[in-house]
C-alpha cells in the first residue's frame, strides 16, 4: 500500500490543552530497561518537539512530529496538542510519502459552504469544538500505511500578558509513549533584559527537575532546554510506560529600570507600560453575589471561602461593602465602611451566616452595588481619590425583577457612566458568558469564567490578587495623531500591580522622527511621562534579532488589533457590527491566523461524503469532547496536493533538509544521527562560496556574498547571499539567480524572469518550476533537486536588503565525489557528542564533538529552515561549530572561494 494512500485521517478539533502523540492501543510494560524507544502496537514516536520563540512578549510555538508504522500493516496513531485560548493558530502541515498537506486559511463562511451536505445530514463534518479552562486541543487521528511515517507539524502564536508580576509559558505534555527525540526549547528575546526566569515540570520530581531543566539568562536573552533521554522518561526503571505528563511552564519578568519601553521596527510600534515603585492607590470595593438556589452546595461554599479570605487580605484605608440578591436584594452595611479589623470581623461573620434565597434579581443586585459606589463619591469627597471597583458573581441568568439582557446592560451603563470598572465573574456554564462579557467590555473591565472544580476558591482569590492593587486610574497613553495609525486600546481605568498595559499601532512613513508616547494617569499624585524613540538602541536591537523583530512586532500589532476588534463586534449591531467584523477578518486573513471568523482547510484530506477537514477555533461555550458524536474518516491523497504551494514542492519533500541561509547560516542534516550540525562562514560581500559541485558531471552551485546596507561603528556586517549561479555544463545550462530576477542561460542572452512570475522551464535534463514571491525548485534528472528562496525585508529598512537562500531536497543520486560546502555533506558522516554543559554564554549547552579526527567545542542553538515554509521557517535545534566550520568542513573555508558563479 502506498504510505500517502495509506494515510486515513480524522480530523478533530476539540480545542483543550495537551501535547500528545500516541499509538493506539497502549502496550503493556516489558520487563527489563529500554534503551530505545518502545514501539507500542508496531509504531515508534520517532521525535515530539516544542520550539518556542519569544521576542518582546510575542511568542511563536512550532511544534513538529514524526511517527514511523514499523508493522506490516496500518496503524493508528492520535496527534493531540493543548494550545491556549488566547492563541492563534497560523499553520499546520502533514508530511508523509513525500508530499506534504499543508493548511489553507480562508474565511469561514467560503469554508462551511463546503459542508453544505453534512450539514443537511446532521454529521459535524470532522468538527469537534470543546474547550477546557484556558487551552484548547486539537486532534488528528491518523492510519499510517505499513512501513511509512508521518510528520505533522502545527504552529501557532500569542501575545503573553503579564499576571502578578510575571508572564507565562505553558505546555501541555503528554506523548503517552517513550519517544526517541523528545525536546521542549523556549528562546526569549526581551529588549528590556531579563530579570527572572524560572522553569518547572508538575511530572518531575524536584531532584529531577534540577537535573533535567536547563534554564539560563543573561541581558536580553533567556533559554530553557528540556530534552530528557528515553531513560530519563520511563516512569520506573524497567517500565515502558512515560513520566511526561502534565505541564511544562515557564516564567519570567524583564527589568524596569526604564520608565519608557517603546519598540519600533517595520514601521511599526510596541509600548509597555508598566511601571514600578509607585504608592498602592487606596480603593473603595463592592462585592455584588448571587444567592440564588442555584448556588447550594460547593458553589455557595467555596464563594464564603474565598471571601472570607479576600476580606482577611483587604488593606487599611481600604473601603468596602457587601451585596447579596436572590429574589431580593440586601446588603451588608448599605455604604461604604473602612477596612478595620472590628469590621473586617463583622464582615466575615455576615458572610459565615448568610443563606440562599429564591430566584436570581442580577440586575437589581448590581444597581445596589453601583448606587453603594456612587453615593460615597459623593457624599464622602476624600473616597474620590480611591480607585472603585464593583465585582459580581453569579452562576445562572436573570430570572427575577429585570430579566432582558439588552436593558439590563443599559441600565448598568447608564448608572456607572465610566466612573469605575466593573468585573464579572461568571461561576459554572449554566450562563450566559458572552452577556458577562458584553457588560463588563462596556464597563472597562472584563469576565472571567470561574470553572466548577475543586479550585474554584483558589480561582475566585486568584482573579481578586489581579485586581487588589490598583496604582493608577485614568490612564492615557498618546501619540501624534499625524505620526500614527490603527493604535490599540490605549485608554484604561485601572493599572493594577503586577499587570502591564501593552499599545500598538502603525508608524507614518518617514515619521520615525517625530514618534513620541505622552503617559498620562492619576496616582497617589499626578503621573506625566514623554517617551522618545532611541533609534541607534532600535538599530542594535535589529542586528541582534534581525528580521523576526520586524516580524513580531508587526505581528503583535496584529494579534491585539484582532482581539479587541472581536471583543468591539460581541457589543455592536448592524453595519456597525458588519464593519467591524469585516476588518477583523480581512486581517485575520491578511497574516494567516485561525479567528472565529477564519477557518484552516486541508486540500488533499476528503471523507466518505468528498468533503474537507476544517480546523476552527472552537466558541467559549463549546461542548466536551465526550458529548460531540460520530467522529469523520479522512484520507490524504496524494492526487490532491495543496493549493498554497506548486504540485513540484510536494514531490519527495524530505523531513529535513541541507541548506544554507540568513547570513549565512550552513545547515547539515545527518540522517544516520537524527540531527543537525550547524555553522556559520564569515566573508566579505562580493566574495563567491562553492556550494556544490560534482566534478563527475560538471554540475555545481556557487554563491555570492551581498553586505547590510549599513552597520554602526564596530559592528561585523553580515552577508548573505545575494546571487546564486547554478550550472549543468553537460547540458549547457546556466542559471542565474538575484533576489529580483531569474535569469536563463545568462551569457547567451536567455529569457529573464521576475519573482512575479509563476512558470516552469524544461531545458533538457533540467527542469526549473518558480512559484510567485516565494521560492524555485530546479529538478536534474539523474541528478538532484534544489531549492532557492526569496527573502524579502521591508523596504524602509535602514539595514537589510532581500536575499537568498539554498537547500538541497535530494542529492542521493549524486556522485560520490561530489564536494563543496554543503556537497561534502551529501554523503554519510560519523561523529560523537559528550560531555554537554553550560558554556561561555549561559543561555546555551556546550559540548565536546569528535570528527573527521577533531576534537572541537560545539554549542546547542537554534537556526530556520525555510524550505517549506519561505515564509515563517521552521525552527531546527543543532550543533553549532565555530570558526567557519573549522574541523568539519574538508580542510579551511577559504579553499571554498571561486571567482565567479559561473
Amino acid at each position: 500500500m502506498d504510505g500517502t494512500m495509506g494515510l486515513r485521517a480524522l480530523l478533530c478539533v476539540y480545542l483543550a490543552s495537551l501535547l500528545v502523540l500516541q499509538a493506539m492501543p497502549t502496550q503493556g510494560s516489558p520487563t527489563g530497561r529500554p534503551k530505545v524507544s518502545k514501539a507500542v502496537d508496531g509504531v515508534t514516536i520517532r521525535s515530539l518537539k516544542v520550539n518556542c520563540k519569544v521576542t518582546s512578549r510575542f511568542a511563536h510555538y512550532v511544534i513538529t512530529s514524526q511517527v514511523v508504522n514499523n508493522a506490516d500493516e496500518a496503524k493508528e496513531v492520535a496527534f493531540e496538542v493543548e494550545i491556549p485560548k488566547t492563541a492563534f493558530i497560523s499553520d499546520f502541515a502533514i508530511t508523509s510519502g513525500g508530499n506534504a498537506f499543508i493548511g489553507d486559511i480562508k474565511d469561514k463562511v467560503s469554508a462551511w459552504k463546503q459542508y453544505r451536505k453534512a450539514a443537511v445530514s446532521g454529521e459535524n463534518a470532522g468538527l469537534v469544538r470543546a474547550s477546557g479552562r484556558t487551552m484548547e486541543q486539537f486532534t488528528i487521528h491518523l492510519n499510517i500505511g505499513p512501513r511509512s511515517k508521518a510528520t505533522f507539524r502545527l504552529t501557532y502564536e500569542e501575545v503573553l500578558k503579564r499576571k502578578l508580576k510575571q508572564y507565562e509559558i505553558v505546555i501541555k505534555v503528554k506523548p503517552k509513549q517513550l519517544v526517541h527525540h523528545f525536546e521542549i526549547d523556549v528562546d526569549i528575546f526581551e529588549p528590556q533584559g531579563i530579570s527572572k526566569l524560572d522553569a518547572q515540570a508538575s511530572f518531575l520530581p524536584k531532584d529531577l527537575e534540577s537535573q533535567l531543566i536547563k534554564k539560563s539568562f543573561s541581558g536580553k536573552q533567556g533559554h530553557v532546554l528540556f530534552h530528557p533521554t528515553v531513560g530519563q522518561q520511563q516512569s520506573c526503571p524497567t517500565c515502558s510506560t512515560s513520566m511526561l505528563n502534565g505541564d511544562f511552564k515557564v516564567t519570567y519578568d524583564v527589568n524596569r529600570d526604564q520608565l519608557c519601553d517603546l519598540l519600533v521596527a517595520n514601521n511599526h510600534f510596541a509600548h509597555f507600560f508598566a511601571p514600578q515603585n509607585l504608592t498602592n492607590l487606596k480603593k473603595n470595593v463592592v462585592f455584588v453575589i448571587d444567592i440564588s438556589t442555584s448556588m447550594e452546595g460547593q458553589k455557595l461554599k467555596q464563594t464564603k471561602e474565598a471571601l472570607l479570605k479576600i476580606l482577611g487580605d483587604m488593606r487599611p484605608g481600604d473601603y468596602f461593602d457587601l451585596v447579596l440578591f436572590g429574589s431580593e436584594v440586601q446588603s451588608w452595611k448599605g455604604s461604604l465602611v473602612p477596612a478595620s479589623p472590628a469590621n473586617l470581623r463583622a464582615a466575615q461573620e455576615f458572610v459565615r451566616r448568610f443563606y440562599l434565597a429564591g430566584a436570581t434579581n442580577l440586575n437589581g443586585g448590581l444597581l445596589r452595588g453601583i448606587e453603594i459606589l456612587n453615593q460615597a463619591h459623593g457624599s464622602l469627597p476624600e473616597l474620590s481619590n480611591h480607585a472603585s471597583v464593583l465585582i459580581m458573581l453569579t452562576d445562572g441568568e436573570p430570572t427575577e425583577g429585570v430579566t432582558d439582557h439588552s436593558q439590563i446592560l443599559k441600565n448598568v451603563r447608564n448608572a456607572i457612566r465610566g466612573k469605575f470598572p466593573l468585573y464579572n465573574l461568571g461561576f459554572g456554564h449554566n450562563l450566559d458568558f458572552n452577556f458577562l462579557e458584553v457588560m463588563s467590555m462596556e464597563n472597562n473591565g472584563r469576565a472571567q469564567r470561574i470553572h466548577e472544580d475543586h479550585d474554584a476558591t483558589q480561582q475566585l482569590q486568584g482573579f481578586y490578587d489581579q485586581v487588589a492593587n490598583p496604582l493608577l486610574v485614568d490612564v492615557e497613553l498618546l501619540y501624534p495623531q499625524d505620526t500614527v495609525s490603527a493604535v490599540t486600546q490605549h485608554r484604561h481605568k485601572q493599572y493594577y500591580e503586577g499587570s502591564e498595559i501593552m499599545v500598538a499601532g502603525r508608524i507614518a512613513d518617514n515619521k520615525l522622527g517625530s514618534f513620541k508616547a505622552d503617559v498620562l494617569a492619576h496616582g497617589g499624585q499626578e503621573f506625566k511621562t514623554t517617551c522618545l524613540v532611541d533609534e541607534e538602541e532600535m538599530k542594535r536591537l535589529l542586528q541582534e534579532r534581525g528580521h523576526m523583530l520586524e516580524n513580531h512586532v508587526e505581528r503583535l500589532w496584529a494579534y491585539l488589533t484582532i482581539q479587541e476588534l472581536l471583543a468591539k463586534r460581541m457589543k455592536l449591531e448592524g453595519k456597525e457590527k458588519a464593519d467591524v467584523t469585516a476588518k477583523a477578518l480581512q486581517m485575520s486573513l491578511a497574516y494567516q491566523f485561525v479567528t472565529p471568523l477564519t477557518s484552516m482547510t486541508i486540500r488533499g484530506m476528503t471523507d466518505e461524503d468528498g468533503l474537507e477537514p476544517i480546523i476552527d477555533k472552537p466558541p467559549e461555550d463549546s461542548l466536551p469532547l465526550e458529548m460531540l458524536g460520530h467522529r469523520k474518516t479522512f484520507v490524504l491523497s496524494a492526487l490532491q496536493p495543496s493549493p498554497t504551494r506548486s504540485s513540484s514542492n510536494f514531490q519527495q519533500l524530505p523531513d529535513q533538509v541541507t541548506g544554507v541561509d540568513t547570513d549565512p547560516h550552513f545547515l547539515i542534516h545527518v540522517p544516520q544521527k537524527e540531527d543537525t550540525l550547524c555553522f556559520n562562514i564569515n566573508e566579505e560581500p562580493g566574495v563567491v562560496l562553492s556550494l556544490v559541485q560534482d566534478p563527475d558531471t560538471g554540475f555545481s552551485v556557487n554563491g555570492q556574498l551581498i553586505g547590510n546596507k549599513a552597520s554602526g561603528p564596530g559592528q561585523q556586517e553580515g552577508t548573505y547571499f545575494g546571487r546564486l549561479g547554478i550550472a549543468n555544463p553537460a547540458t549547457g545550462f546556466q542559471l542565474e539567480v538575484t533576489p529580483h530576477n531569474i535569469t536563463l542561460n545568462p551569457g547567451s542572452g536567455g529569457p529573464v524572469f521576475s519573482w512575479r512570475d509563476q512558470a516552469s522551464l524544461r531545458q533538457h535534463e533540467v527542469v526549473v518550476t518558480i512559484n510567485r514571491r516565494r521560492n524555485l525548485v530546479v529538478s536534474v534528472e539523474d541528478g538532484g533537486t534544489f531549492e532557492v528562496v526569496l527573502h524579502r525585508v521591508w523596504k524602509g529598512s535602514a539595514v537589510h536588503q532581500d536575499f537568498l537562500g539554498f537547500y538541497v531536497l535530494d542529492s542521493h543520486r549524486m556522485s560520490a565525489r561530489t564536494h563543496g560546502l554543503l556537497g561534502q555533506f551529501f554523503h554519510p558522516l560519523d561523529y560523537k557528542v559528550s560531555d554537554p554543559h553550560p558554556g561561555s554564554n549561559p543561555t546555551k549547552t556546550d559540548a565536546t564533538m569528535v570528527v573527521k579526527s577533531h576534537q572541537l567545542t560545539v554549542t546547542r542553538g537554534l537556526q530556520k529552515d525555510y524550505s517549506k515554509d519561505p515564509r515563517h521557517g521552521a525552527e531546527v535545534t543543532c550543533w553549532f561549530v565555530h570558526n567557519n566550520g573549522a574541523g568539519l568542513i574538508d580542510g579551511v573555508y577559504t579553499d571554498y572561494i571561486v571567482p565567479d558563479i559561473f
